[in-house]
């Protein structure tokens, strides 16, 4: 099988450069890879493997020690310093999404325990990918705990094993890359921060590359042995340069004067603790390496702070991605010209920089590439400074951060088809609120315990977790119990059974019926929909400011909790599912800000199409457990018969036993009580407005199931939507 080559990749230098710089220095933490599909993530990933030099290796070894320094703490050591070492080709280990925790830290050798019961450490992923790349491709879709282990190892160099009866420490020195799609939900910013570099790729724009793009594929797949060939002479040339830059690596000096720029550019850049300083010093020291430097300049400072501190500025999903690169360059400054440095002399003219050096400002990624493209430290254009590409409200404006308090009063309510502050004249059109600042909130749990899928929230019996009992095996399709073998459980299932099978000494006789799985309890992953009320009887400004920003939280809390969140409005005429079931913030936050209101209610239409996307999702999604939470004054305007219609519709929804809430947005004097007879007709709690302050509509969401005395608990088992 042929690799497509690393220097065959057109475009891409910021993504070349991050995964050679790793390479070159692996204590930098790994690279992680952002972009919409199609933009060659894997591709240039898996051909890095081609261009790093081959390996010697202590033969026999199972943890790939260096000949030259052996790690003295190897289960497989002592390992004979004069003995012939062995080579092979550098590693790409791929670790699957559906991996488990023994699986890729390692864990006793069940063969050796109980078949000959001697207590052995069977090597996981990480010992496999010591000294190579341990790739994880989805990586935002990883279990938590599994990213937090590898990470772990890719900053230590070790990974350290203690379960089982089983205490071993090894060398786990691996260039850990990861890739995701934003489309498919974001890591959590504390995960994002123990990546050392991070990138985002996009396709090329000019016709140009994406034609020689198309070409190179189609050339590839024609005939794979000529093409490598081809590029044979640069994938050489990249190896030996990535060799001679892990030799120099040891002796390139960081000046004091470049590490104190390094803690200016990360403390005005405001990034939190002092990991940015560190893997942006390693990443500055290693592309001088990179580019034969004895020393660090502000070139190799500006390219190590355009891979190192982006993604570390985010400190929630709504901030926006990227680098102000015109405050880099203010605060690096220029270079010194050529010859000893004067740093007392600022009068002379600096040097133009050099195209070569990484420092050569923006580069548009997917640019008209040579024939001979390699990494040489350009890259592509962040988002403009103070632009915000997701679409949602900047954090530094002052507007963003107005008051979310609910009207309270009936003089806040506008006439149906009206807005507050609409011009005259304008009665019956459509205007948007911007969102009041999303607030933290407290945990929504569905109640009883569920069989959704690993998540943060809700207790559920899942395949992680503590273990609660003990099942037979009945097959990797039973989803109902943990992955791995519940060790205590099968032995003493097999134990009353030894007279029977003829065991007088030795070690145990083991049947298929005797093993067990565990069955675990953990936390389930759930589904909020939120069905609002956009017509003119909620278009108070401040009150629509009231419902984005508790929007906006509970995407904030289901992004934390690996929720997925849907948001159905009905206003006018219809109703529409704005955002379908998503854990993607970023997406959501986007079409929150363009959500207008006005116009009459169709009610009936906004729980139906409630209905319809409940229905759609449990068919994708079997095992999620929805709620649905129905902002609205209860009124129906909108088509014959509404109030009849949206009972219909409300009716079948309790039927299908979906858990609702409904909060009461009517205010004045004089109420109709509508919402709260719609809270009827869905088997809803019912919350007036009188007790929930708009700024705390989110809250009460999460405290629904808490405020209900004497609820009903869900069996273990929930009845699902009717298809």
């Amino acid at each position: 099988m042929h690799v497509y080559p690393f220097s065959a990749i057109v475009g891409s230098d910021d993504l070349a450069l991050a995964l050679v710089l790793t390479a070159v220095s692996p204590g930098i933490g790994g690279v992680l890879i952002r972009g919409e599909k199609g933009t060659a993530k894997s591709t240039a990933v898996r051909g890095l493997a081609g261009v790093l030099p081959r390996q010697a290796v202590v033969a026999g070894c199972r943890f790939g020690c260096d000949p030259a320094a052996a790690d003295p703490a190897c289960p497989d050591g002592p390992h004979d310093a004069a003995a012939e070492p062995a080579t092979r080709p550098a590693r790409v280990v791929e670790l699957p999404v559906g991996a488990t925790e023994d699986r890729v830290v390692g864990s006793l050798d069940l063969r050796q325990a109980l078949g000959h019961g001697v207590t052995a450490f069977e090597p996981g992923l990480l010992a496999a990918a010591n000294r190579g790349i341990l790739y994880v491709d989805e990586v935002n879709l990883l279990q938590d705990h599994l990213v937090d282990v590898l990470l772990d190892a890719a900053a230590m160099g070790r990974c350290t094993v203690e379960r089982d009866g089983v205490s071993v420490s090894h060398q786990a020195r691996i260039v850990l890359v990861g890739t995701m799609n934003p489309e498919e939900g974001e890591l959590r910013p504390q995960l994002l921060d123990r990546f050392g570099l991070a990138v985002d790729v996009a396709a090329p724009r000019e016709p140009a590359a994406r034609a020689e793009v198309v070409r190179r594929r189609l050339a590839h797949d024609a005939d794979p042995g000529a093409f490598v060939s081809r590029f044979a002479p640069d994938e050489d040339a990249l190896r030996s340069r990535i060799a001679e830059a892990r030799s120099r690596l040891s002796e390139v000096a960081l000046p004091d004067s470049m590490l104190t720029l390094i803690a200016e550019v990360c403390a005005a850049f405001e990034v939190d603790g002092l990991r940015a300083d560190i893997v942006t010093a390693r990443a500055a020291i290693a592309h001088a390496a990179w580019a034969g430097r004895p020393a660090v300049t502000r070139a190799d400072i500006r390219a190590a702070g355009r891979l190192a501190l982006p993604h570390r500025r985010r400190r929630n999903p709504f901030d926006a991605p990227g680098l102000d690169e015109d405050l880099l360059d203010e605060i690096l400054g220029e270079d010194p010209p050529a010859g000893p440095p004067d740093p007392t002399d600022p009068t002379d003219p600096p040097d133009p920089p050099d195209p070569t050096d990484g420092s050569s400002g923006p580069h548009r990624q997917g640019g008209a590439s040579s024939d001979r493209p390699g990494p040489d430290g350009t890259g592509t254009d962040g988002p403009e400074p103070g632009s915000t590409e997701s679409g949602a409200p900047d954090p530094d404006d002052p507007a963003a951060h107005r008051s979310v308090a609910g009207a309270t009063d009936s003089r806040d309510l506008p006439e149906e088809g009206t807005a507050t502050g609409a011009p005259p004249g304008s009665a019956g059109r459509p205007t948007t609120a911007a969102a009041g600042s999303p607030y933290r909130a407290r945990v929504l749990t569905a109640k009883g315990v569920g069989h959704g899928e690993s998540g943060r929230r809700s207790r559920a019996i899942t395949s992680t977790g503590h273990a609660i009992g003990a099942t037979a095996d009945r097959g990797s399709a039973d989803r109902s119990t943990g992955r791995g073998l519940h060790l205590p459980a099968t032995i003493r299932a097999a134990a009353r059974h030894q007279q029977r099978r003829g065991r007088t000494d030795g070690p145990l006789v083991l049947d298929v019926s005797d093993l067990r799985r565990p069955v675990r309890q953990g936390r389930e992953s759930n589904l909020v929909l939120l069905c609002v009320d956009a017509s003119g009887s909620m278009a108070a400004r401040r009150r629509m400011e009231a419902v984005k920003a508790a929007i906006l939280s509970l995407l904030l809390d289901a992004y934390q909790r690996r929720d997925k969140v849907g948001l159905v409005t009905f206003r006018g005429a219809g109703a529409e599912l704005v955002l379908p079931p998503t854990s993607s913030v970023d997406i959501a936050a986007r079409r929150l800000a363009d959500l207008a209101h006005g116009g009459r209610t169709p009610l009936a239409e906004g729980l139906l199409t409630a209905y319809s996307a409940l229905r759609t999702e449990r068919i994708r999604d079997p095992r999620r457990r929805p709620l649905l939470v129905v902002v609205t004054d209860g009124r129906a305007t909108a088509g014959p018969d509404a109030v009849a219609r949206a009972g219909v519709v409300a009716t079948r929804l309790r039927e299908e036993r979906v858990d609702s809430v409904v909060i009461d947005c009517e205010t004045g004097r004089f109420r109709l009580g509508l919402a709260a007879a719609l809270a009827v007709r869905l088997g809803a709690e019912h919350l007036s407005v009188g007790d929930v302050a708009a700024d705390t509509i989110a809250d009460v969401v999460r405290d629904q199931s808490i405020r209900t005395p004497g609820a009903r608990r869900e069996p273990a088992h929930p009845r699902g939507l009717v298809a």
